[in-house]
């Protein structure tokens, strides 16, 4: 894809985590481009120092792509960038890779608006390493390629420790976040315990003994760090009272169970969070593959009936996945009653199963091989 958006806009900005790949997959496509690239990594001072004049940089290579890595650690290209691209609108001039959202990278997205494609890199996804992993172990790991690539659980679960104490020392505090590496080790930590549980700030802040705004900001700056996810609850004018606050999910198992202190597979099958991880991952892998017209939610009522998650195409329900790690699944009430609420023909049911079936002729339950039914 990220060949693809080269040949019609003039940048493209390929974002995403830390340690999920950007720099390896942009040097693999250097050769498929069609024109020859320059590559500068913004970390090296050396290459820093390259844009002390970019427009002679940019004329000492008028035929070439220049990819710009790590591009939060210099705001400032962004404005310059965008006088650049206005005096030649050329498709393929630039590839800037950055470890953050646009939102968190300042004046990105209002310097280069209509300019630039926005593509985000996730961590690896089961789909796209099952020839060699199965999905237990990819859902124990993460997907960080080298938390999965380690050849034993204990040096994956290094990996995954080093990880989040260099974002905590190291990563967000360049990103802006001025909060002390041990209050966001226990946030972070503390998120962990309540995965896939409703938000609620007012709780958090006060374990934290922080106050409210402040939790806020912590959480937008890991939202756009890629690191957490917030689901938003779907509204509808049912006549019905809902739940309104989002439900909470970190944004890679592996990273989940490291903060919960779960060492090997057979630990996370005797946790007490194994229920909310199954779903965070099925969330996970939906997330990577959905549509562009797919958004996800999920449906709570005050009276019981609940849907892990809903997809809805045009602000409408289209299908609804509900997540349960069993092989003999069950289904509540307050399920049947949600798709009664919102008239859903379309149902699943994840579970760690290998065949599809169906359960009361109304519910297809399926594995996560299956995934891209749901969106159908």
């Amino acid at each position: 894809e990220i060949i693809e958006l080269t040949k019609y806009y003039p940048a493209v900005v390929l974002v995403g985590p830390r340690q999920v790949g950007k720099t390896s997959l942009t040097k693999a496509i250097r050769n498929q481009i069609g024109k020859p690239s320059v590559y500068l990594d913004l970390e090296r001072p050396r290459d820093l120092a390259k844009l002390a004049d970019l427009e002679a940089l940019i004329a000492a290579y008028p035929e070439h792509v220049l990819i710009f890595d790590e591009i939060q650690r210099e705001p400032s290209l962004f404005p310059q960038l965008r006088a650049i691209i206005d005096q030649n609108r050329q498709a393929g001039r630039f590839i800037l890779l950055g470890s953050a959202s646009p939102a968190l990278i300042r004046d990105s997205s209002e310097s280069l608006a209509g300019r630039v494609a926005y593509l985000e890199l996730s961590v690896l996804q089961w789909r796209e390493v099952k020839a060699t992993y199965d999905f237990r172990q990819h859902w124990f790991r993460g997907g960080f390629p080298l938390s999965l690539l380690a050849p034993t659980d204990a040096v994956s679960s290094r990996w995954r420790d080093d990880f989040i104490r260099a974002y905590l020392e190291r990563e967000l505090p360049m990103l802006g976040l001025t909060a002390s590496p041990t209050v966001l080790r226990r946030m972070w930590t503390m998120l962990a315990h309540v995965n896939g549980q409703l938000l609620n700030k007012t709780q958090l802040a006060n374990s934290l003994d922080i106050s409210v705004p402040s939790l806020s900001k912590y959480l937008d700056f890991l939202e756009q760090a890629y690191l957490i996810r917030r689901l938003p609850p779907y509204f509808a004018n049912l006549g019905k009272r809902l739940v309104k606050s989002p439900k909470l999910y970190l944004r890679d198992t592996g990273i989940l169970h490291e903060l919960l202190a779960i060492q090997t597979p057979g630990e996370l099958l005797g946790h007490p969070a194994i229920g909310a991880s199954w779903e965070n991952y099925v969330l996970e892998q939906l997330a990577a593959i959905k549509p562009r017209w797919a958004e996800l939610h999920f449906y709570r009522t005050q009276g019981g009936s609940e849907l892990d998650v809903v997809i809805t195409k045009g602000g409408i329900p289209y299908s609804c996945a509900e997540v349960k790690h069993s092989v003999n699944p069950t289904l509540s009430k307050g399920f049947y009653q949600a798709i009664t609420d919102l008239k859903l023909k379309k149902n699943y049911l994840i579970a760690p199963v290998e065949q599809p079936y169906s359960l009361k002729s109304v519910v297809t339950v399926m594995g996560v091989q299956h995934l891209a039914k749901v969106f159908e």
